[in-house]
């Protein structure tokens, strides 16, 4: 049997807006939502994917989107109906994206009910200014509203997500929205900075962002922060109470496997020795008609590289026995990259595992050419 640890993402592609900097799968709902059509869909896409599968548990389960939380709970209830009658999921971390602005307290109820433990709240601030200027829908006091909402239903572990770096935003602003996140009392909080991607209207009409050196006073006092107020930074964006952190994020981090289900999803699994990446047709009438399931090889030159990306990303590193665990390569590969990293200051290696420094981690892009340029 398979002993990589297995997850299972489920990717819902519908939101009430397309936000100005989403460059994710994501499209603008016009209609009727058609919930029963796409849920027969993912539950056919999921029979498909396990075939073959011999593991019998799921480390975690992400409902992702888009904005999953436009989907009812009932939907959710039929879904995971399916997935318990291949897996057992009675100890996985289950998780729901859901944005304030489509709090309903019966479906957070609901969604409980149907057996998810975790949920995802996409915050990205709590300036009213600045949530219109990234194109959200919410207002501030509807986080608040779905965090309560959220306790009430029965949710302990709940996420927080939030952006600095946004047009106009002040250092001052940014950690008032970090303090105000803290007061609502998530065991968990993903606070990354806004970055301008391509196909995206931020891109095509670029806003005016902080300064470097503004960044930079954000970063230092907003981790302090984070610190005092008792979160560990376990990941570059990711801080959690002790025990909360996401064992889902964790699976990709440490290049575990997953099984991409829904439009656009992406998927990773090990099997005969190959790591086979997998994706789905983007667009939700396409997938509907047709899932189209893709198939790509990870080569073997590529491996070290698609590793390093993931897990350099965490701060406790990884272990030797990990890397070689996860790749099928020895840990001899890593050595030219090693030293030339170790040489610049940018990790740290003890006993048998591999961390970033605090300047690697800030220069993490950078680290990772090194693996391509050796000889650099």
């Amino acid at each position: 049997m398979n002993a990589i640890p297995l997850s299972l993402y489920v990717h819902f592609p519908w939101c009430v807006a397309k936000c100005s900097y989403c460059d994710f799968n994501s499209h603008a709902l016009a209609g009727e939502l058609p919930e029963a059509k796409y849920i027969d869909a993912l539950i056919r896409d999921f029979d498909e994917e396990i075939d073959g599968e011999d593991r019998p548990y799921l480390t975690s389960i992400f409902f992702g989107g888009g904005t999953p939380s436009l989907f009812s709970s009932l939907a959710f209830d039929q879904l995971l109906h399916a997935i318990r009658g291949r897996f057992d999921i009675s100890d996985t971390e289950v998780t729901i994206e859901a944005n304030p602005g489509t709090f309903d307290q019966s479906n957070f109820e609901g969604y409980y009910d149907a057996g998810i433990n975790r949920i995802s709240i996409g915050a990205q601030s709590f300036s009213d200014l600045h949530l219109q200027k990234l194109g959200r829908f919410h207002q501030s006091d509807d986080i608040t509203s779905a965090v309560s909402g959220a306790k009430y239903a029965g949710f302990n572990r709940i996420n927080l997500d939030l952006m600095y770096g946004l047009p106009g935003q002040s250092a001052r602003e940014a950690l008032t929205d970090l303090e105000r996140a803290i007061t609502l009392e998530p065991d968990h909080l993903s606070w990354y900075q806004l970055t301008i991607e391509p196909n995206t209207y931020f891109f095509s009409n670029p806003p005016a962002t902080p300064q470097d050196d503004t960044l930079a006073e954000i970063m230092d006092l907003g981790f302090s922060l984070l610190e005092q107020a008792g979160f560990r930074q376990y990941e570059v964006s990711a801080f959690a109470r002790p025990g909360s952190e996401a064992r889902h994020n964790l699976n990709y981090w440490q290049f575990g496997d997953y099984l991409g289900v829904g439009a656009g999803a992406h998927g990773k699994t090990s099997r005969d020795g190959k790591i086979i990446r997998t994706t789905k047709n983007r667009i939700p009438k396409d997938y509907l008609e047709n899932r189209r399931r893709r198939e790509t090889p990870v080569e073997r030159d590529e491996l070290a590289l698609e590793f390093l990306m993931n897990a350099l990303r965490l701060s406790d590193g990884f272990s030797f026995e990990l890397f070689e665990e996860r790749t099928g390569l020895s840990q001899q590969v890593l050595v030219p990259f090693l030293d030339q990293a170790s040489d610049k200051g940018l990790i740290s290696t003890k006993a048998k595992s591999v961390r970033t420094t605090q300047l690697g981690s800030r220069f993490l892009n950078e680290l990772l050419l090194l693996i391509d340029m050796p000889d650099r």
